[in-house]
């Protein structure tokens, strides 16, 4: 999952969204600066990584990448679940996604002194961009593995060849999400459960 679905499973509070952006920017065990509610999401982050990259729908839909584009077949279809979210976000959330983005937006604002250094050099970026919006279309998709790409050390051509079997299996791997993400949401509210 990427920043959009994270944020969306944690969207019961501002601290919770924050926790579930911040698992991506924050090493394990140096979240202790952050409030009860943030820390307990970043942990939770972790949680939702393993159980997406370990269930059989997203193994699936794995393997329909060819050659070594296969080994970034992970973050792809993590862009790419975002993308199925925001299309699909009328199914999942009564509030309007231009809303709940902005909503977002507005928090990580109200928390910009708290942000680890690497976010708070892309949160305006993102903010400005409109990285959680761009998610609606494809060429959103396109961009963000694109902009991924050029921070791998090396290899970002081979991601960048590697959207060719997204595109390719797109309709596949959507389906597969609506498989998916219900049990995430379930699994994601029962690792909070545990934690109270």
């Amino acid at each position: 999952m990427n920043y959009l679905a994270h944020i969306y499973l944690a969207r019961y509070s501002d601290e919770a969204m924050l926790g579930a952006l911040l698992g991506d920017f924050v090493k394990p065990g140096a979240d202790g600066q952050f409030s009860a509610v943030t820390q307990a999401e970043i942990l939770i982050h972790r949680k939702v990584d393993t159980f997406t990259d370990s269930h059989p729908v997203v193994l699936a839909a794995k393997s329909l990448f060819d050659g070594p584009g296969r080994r970034y077949s992970g973050i792809l279809l993590d862009v790419f679940y975002d993308h199925v979210l925001a299309r699909r976000w009328t199914r999942y959330s009564e509030v309007p996604l231009a809303g709940f983005i902005a909503g977002f937006y507005a928090t990580l604002g109200r928390h910009a002194a708290v942000l680890p250094p690497k976010l708070a050099e892309v949160a305006p970026y993102m903010i400005e961009q409109d990285w959680l919006g761009s998610y609606q279309s494809y060429a959103g998709v396109d961009r963000a593995v694109r902009r991924i790409s050029t921070r791998l050390s090396k290899n970002g051509d081979v991601m960048r060849a590697a959207l060719d079997d997204l595109e390719r299996h797109a309709a596949a791997i959507a389906g597969g999400f609506d498989e998916f993400f219900p049990e995430l949401i379930t699994f994601a509210e029962s690792q909070r459960h545990e934690r109270q």
